[in-house]
């Protein structure tokens, strides 16, 4: 496939690799206690570290709202990139790993996995975020998908804490040993209860006041951007609420930082706003010759019968046209999409082909998926650059 036509907003695969991406976050604050500061990702050496992510925050709606966020805007330090695919269960998996998906299996919102259970005509796929069958709604697949089997990586995080770092996570209770959680975390750390951003900063003052010996890493996540910019619209009034709302906390965490403590904040994607919706599940055959179809809307895995694939993929090539990149897995994975180095079992994860919207496109379901999510206006996933660009912003006390 010749990407020469791209629009420029867009980042293929060959453009990848002048970003330091969210995989290279927690090498480079391990670097960070060990007073050796990655050059890739610039943390100062620090005793403690903070790391908020906010959901949802991408650098290109930072500099398209910097007005109603003066903090995020001047601390920040570096734009890199999510990953593929940007959405928050591959993103977070890859942050907390220090690895791209193509090592901790994690490989979008949803996928078929190797397990036989998922192949044949029973077409189920796991949705990785609610570790659930199929869909948000679907039934808990917890009985079925051990989370550390799914993801058997330690990663960063457990190899911080194993040498010693104290692991405390902000956030709220509710995700404590969700599936998901297990999978992505993998280290089971001190966890406080924090709903909102007064939460998050007595949560994130309480657990760094005591004195230690040891170092500390205080995860704090925030839900509140990415879910007004998919109910309402990234750039909308209610959206832009949210993100001064953010850029407060960032500047109420930073001032109250203790002496060698760092802030480090970033996001986990960005979003776009979708006007043009392509139907797979009322589309004429678009499902012929297709078992399943994972991801999210803005990119789907979609697993086909055997021998089906090269007939689907002229179909949908036909259907989609410029709205969608369509191509097999053998070229994704020449490309490395998902990483420099995938695994024989993650391989077998990606779907047979992979599309991947264009412009203001969505590859909707409407048959399949909850309506809410079908008919939001804000989606992520593919490769604009106000999907995959975060900011990265750092603040020591």
């Amino acid at each position: 496939m010749s990407y020469v036509s791209a629009p420029s907003d867009e980042l293929h695969p060959l453009q990848w690799s002048s970003y330091a991406t969210l995989a290279d976050v927690l090498p480079a604050i391990d670097d960070a206690f060990d007073r050796s500061p990655s050059s890739s990702v610039p943390i100062p050496a620090s005793r403690d570290v903070v790391l908020l992510l906010i959901d949802g925050l991408g650098a290109t709606l930072l500099d398209a709202h910097a007005d109603v966020a003066p903090t995020l805007t001047s601390m920040r330090a570096a734009t890199i990139r999510a990953g593929f695919p940007a959405t928050t269960a591959t993103s977070i998996t890859s942050l907390m790993a220090g690895a791209p998906c193509g090592s901790h299996g994690i490989i979008g919102y949803s996928f078929r996995t190797e397990r036989d259970e998922t192949r044949g005509p029973k077409r189920r796929t796991l949705n990785a975020l609610r570790w659930t069958f199929n869909t948000s709604h679907g039934r808990s697949a917890l009985g079925l998908y051990v989370p550390e089997q799914i993801q058997p990586n330690g990663g960063v995080l457990a190899e911080m804490a194993g040498r010693g770092v104290d692991v405390t996570y902000v956030m709220p209770l509710a995700y404590r040993g969700t599936g998901f959680s297990r999978a992505a975390f993998r280290v089971e750390g001190t966890y406080v209860g924090a709903h909102n951003p007064a939460e998050i900063l007595a949560g994130v003052g309480e657990t760094l006041t005591p004195r230690t010996p040891r170092h500390r890493f205080v995860y704090a996540y925030w839900p509140d951007l990415d879910a007004a910019g998919h109910l309402f619209g990234p750039g909308s009034p209610a959206w832009r609420k949210t993100l001064a709302i953010a850029d407060k906390l960032v500047a109420d965490l930073a001032s109250e930082l203790p002496r060698d403590a760092t802030l480090v904040v970033t996001g986990d994607h960005g979003m776009i706003e979708a006007d043009n919706r392509i139907d797979i599940d009322t589309t004429d055959e678009m499902l012929k010759g297709v078992e399943a179809v994972g991801g999210e809307m803005r990119v789907r895995q979609v697993y086909t019968r055997p021998g089906a694939r090269d007939d689907v993929r002229a179909f949908w090539t036909d259907v989609l046209g410029d709205n969608a990149f369509l191509v097999p897995r053998e070229q994704v994975l020449d490309e490395q999409w998902f990483g420099a180095e995938v695994t024989d079992v993650v391989a077998e994860r990606i779907g047979d082909l992979v599309a991947v919207a264009r412009g203001t496109s969505i590859l909707t379901r409407s048959l399949t998926d909850p309506a809410p999510e079908v008919n939001m206006p804000g989606h992520h996933g593919a490769w604009s650059a106000a999907e995959q660009l975060v900011p990265l912003l750092v603040q020591k006390a």
